[in-house]
């Protein structure tokens, strides 16, 4: 071993961030923008920055029943439609909750792989033998590690199994997308901590009896976050609205007396 270099115990969790310890100089770094590959939702995509990058680590949060669910299954159905490795784990429901939810908003993907896993350890096994190039866990809260003795959703249970998911994500390139519920004051459910964690944090708003839902960024490790995508919830599931400005509009009152529009900053 070498001097000044701190022992990494054989079965560390960690073991695995140990081979980064040698230096590299940035001048010799490459630049390049990373690989991304879309979603199959153009306004998932936009607020993405340009799509997924693999080995990203995406968080999405939001109220529930809000469509967190719902945009995660269709964007999936849509990449295995399009040929790719992709696994939807649930801990919230059951595969036949998931195929029903699928069939109610005429989802067609024949080829999507589902699973209801909420043992950590399963989970990143299964990851390691799938080799999934998109993995979905619904949610973060529902997941357990059994090296810690506490309930699933508690801030130890959620910040333990982030962390353990994203170093699999980083040491493997799948790209992990995770569903995070939001408290009452509208933050993310579980530690700050794992916002911190992750590379991307998007939230999903809107009133969950109308119909318009908003999709903004304010964490992105790989694009900017001033984009907002618009979705408008159907039967069918979420629908993107092309031309938001046009929607909003045609809401309004026609000829109503001493109304005005306007743009203030």
């Amino acid at each position: 071993m070498e001097e000044g270099l701190p022992e990494v115990s054989s079965n560390s969790r960690f073991q695995g961030l140990a081979q980064s310890l040698p230096r590299q100089k940035l001048s010799a770094i490459s630049a390049e923008d990373l690989p991304r590959f879309s979603t199959g939702v153009e306004e998932f995509d936009r607020v993405l920055g340009g799509g997924l990058v693999p080995g990203g680590v995406v968080l999405l949060g939001g109220d529930p029943g809000i469509g967190k669910s719902t945009l995660l299954l269709q964007a999936l159905a849509e990449m295995s439609s399009a040929g790719m490795n992709v696994l939807y784990s649930s801990g919230e429901e059951s595969a036949a909750q998931i195929a029903l939810r699928a069939k109610r908003i005429a989802l067609d993907a024949p080829q999507l792989e589902v699973l209801a896993e909420i043992q950590l350890e399963k989970l990143l096994s299964i990851m390691d033998t799938v080799k999934p190039q998109v993995l979905v866990v619904d949610s973060i809260q529902t997941l357990y590690s059994e090296v810690l003795s506490s309930a699933p959703g508690s801030v130890a249970q959620v910040r333990e199994c982030a962390a353990q998911l994203t170093r699999a994500a980083k040491s493997s390139g799948i790209c992990v997308l995770m569903v995070g519920h939001v408290t009452k004051d509208g933050h993310l459910a579980g530690p700050r901590v794992l916002e911190h964690i992750v590379d991307t944090v998007l939230y999903l708003e809107g009133d969950r009896f109308q119909a318009y839902r908003l999709l903004r960024s304010v964490k992105n490790r790989f694009g900017a976050t001033a984009e907002v995508g618009v979705f408008e919830m159907r039967e069918g599931g979420l629908v993107e609205v092309t031309n938001p400005s046009e929607a909003f509009l045609a809401e309004r009152l026609v000829n109503a007396a001493g109304s005005t529009i306007a743009v203030t900053m």
